[in-house]
């Protein structure tokens, strides 16, 4: 009986230790457990979309936040257009994105929405930038230094390289296609490297009719867009300025054989479609749009010192019949190229093309002694461009592009042209030799209503013609003229006609606006538009102007 007793004694002491085993290995492991950091689930915010900003204003990169953020959608805005800079996206973020090796600087696509262009994220994108001159005429402008410095100093996000076709060393003339095809080779590679868009500029001028030089504008389009075609960064201009009286139907259907060809090869790139008179008559085009494509802008250029409010209206009128308008060209002085600057007007123009999202080019690259011309006769450089390069009209964009005064930018020592004649005012071409180009400018005498028999369909109508430009060129004398009709009655009068006897004088019109121009014989005559037909009681009507050879 004492036996059994000790063996419960054990066995109970055996299960007492058991269980105090169990319990001190079920306590370690909860005190470990409790001595580890607790590890809590983090929610990770989506990237917030970039907000849209107004060119030219540049935006800081926003600061790190510990908490998710959420953007709101930016509310609905109608004047002014709200646009964003072009983007360019760097090599690492692209192969992210799509898998596969893009060029470092590739820039977004971008294709046309409504009346404005849009990038690849669907927000609308303004672009601003220069044009060369005629690439035969100034070759040394196109390189990588200088396109930098227009990107990185100037803010400019587009370039323009011109063309020339049928003028002396033109494309279609006597010019060497080859050497000039190379320098657009060189030039749409530059611009990428240099994350700028670039437009191919087809510059038809003194051929008149697009359709003059169509079988060459056909291969030449089809060439450059079969070696363009993965490039997101390229824009083709089929047709600087149709001008002397070519209409609209004609222009159109020239474009849509080139196009056609274009989108053979690239079915997105953007093309720019001229229009009458010098890419004057929007209006014409948004009454009869091509239909047949997408991507399609139309061209508006003008000169501040000669086309104001009228032509302004002519813009914001089509773009508010749907029409996308794309300033392609534009100078501050007047329709010649050379005159004094109207800053005023200039200024208008850009708050204008702002309010409406429209993108611009300002003309021109060169040390043409002309006053639209961005650096001065002097100036023998090809890059590192400085303060004291620059013309009048060279400070005003650069100013208008950076917001800056030009005394602030970087200071460069330069590079000069090795090529540079000795007579700087006379650039060089591909192969060393004087390049051809206009006559220089020089100053015929104006002339006055003394010198030109004018009447007009009213005897209350009093007539001023005041010459604002003159030049030589072509073996020819160019006149700016502008008008102004007075009403010296107490009533109004709707409707008037000009006529202008040029009897005994070799002349041709090349444009005129304000008005409907049409050559009756040796008679010039200008009929009212529908906007300024009516002159009021002692009023007047006034920028009723043409430019005639003589």
């Amino acid at each position: 009986m004492k036996k059994q007793k000790i063996k419960k004694r054990y066995f109970y002491a055996i299960i007492l230790v058991f269980i105090l085993l169990l319990v001190t290995k079920v306590g370690y492991e909860k005190l470990q457990r409790d001595m580890q950091p607790a590890v809590v689930p983090v929610a990770t915010a989506a990237p917030a979309e970039p907000e849209s900003i107004s060119v030219p204003v540049a935006t800081s990169e926003p600061e790190a936040t510990t908490e998710p953020v959420v953007t709101p959608e930016p509310e609905p805005t109608l004047e002014p257009v709200t646009t964003v800079p072009p983007t360019v996206v760097p090599q690492e973020t692209k192969e992210e994105i799509q898998g596969e090796e893009i060029m470092a600087n590739a820039l977004s696509p971008l294709h046309v929405e409504g009346t404005s262009i849009v990038n690849e994220q669907g927000e609308k994108v303004q672009l601003r930038g220069i044009s060369t001159h005629g690439i035969a005429w100034f070759p040394q402008y196109i390189n990588l230094d200088f396109f930098k410095q227009m990107h990185e100093e100037w803010n400019a996000d587009v370039v323009r390289l011109a063309m020339y076709t049928a003028e002396n060393g033109g494309y279609c003339t006597d010019g060497d296609k080859e050497a000039t095809k190379q320098l657009i080779r060189d030039g749409v590679a530059y611009a990428e490297e240099a994350g700028m868009y670039v437009i191919v500029d087809w510059h038809i001028l003194s051929d008149f009719n697009p359709h003059t030089n169509k079988a060459e504008a056909m291969k030449f389009f089809e060439e450059m867009s079969e070696e363009f075609a993965d490039k997101t960064h390229v824009i083709y201009e089929i047709c600087n300025e149709p001008n002397g009286g070519i209409s609209w139907s004609e222009i159109k259907s020239y474009a849509e054989e080139v196009i056609g060809v274009i989108r053979e090869k690239d079915a997105d790139a953007i093309i720019l479609v001229g229009t009458p008179n010098w890419s004057q008559m929007v209006d014409q085009a948004a009454k009869d749009p091509i239909t047949d494509y997408e991507n399609i802008m139309y061209t508006l250029h003008y000169y501040a010192g000669t086309h104001k409010e009228s032509l302004r209206n002519t813009m914001v009128q089509a773009i508010k019949d749907g029409l996308p308008v794309f300033v392609s060209e534009y100078g501050i002085c007047d329709a010649s190229g050379n005159g004094a600057l109207d800053y005023d007007q200039a200024n208008k123009w850009v708050e204008t093309m702002n309010s409406y999202g429209v993108s611009y080019v300002a003309w021109n690259i060169s040390n043409k002694s002309e006053s639209s011309a961005m650096f001065k006769a002097e100036c023998n450089k090809i890059s590192g461009f400085n303060e004291a390069d620059l013309n009048p009209s060279g400070k005003w964009l650069i100013e208008m592009l950076t917001g800056e005064a030009t005394s602030t930018l970087p200071t460069h020592e330069g590079v000069e042209n090795p090529n540079e004649s000795a007579d700087r005012s006379t650039p060089t071409t591909m192969d060393n030799t004087p390049a051809p180009q206009p006559s220089p400018y020089t100053a015929p005498v104006g002339v006055t209503e003394a010198d030109l028999n004018i009447t007009t369909n009213n005897n209350a109508l009093t007539v001023t013609l005041k010459t604002t430009d003159t030049w030589s060129s072509n073996g020819g004398n160019y006149y700016n003229c502008n008008i102004t009709l007075t009403n010296t009655s107490g009533n109004d009068i709707t409707g008037w006609e000009i006529y202008i006897d040029l009897s005994g004088k070799d002349f041709k019109l090349d444009t005129g606006w304000n008005g409907d121009y049409v050559s009756e014989g040796n008679v010039l005559k200008i009929t009212n538009k529908d906007y300024n037909g009516t002159v009021s009681a002692g009023g007047s009507v006034g920028d009723i102007g043409f430019i005639i050879k003589m």
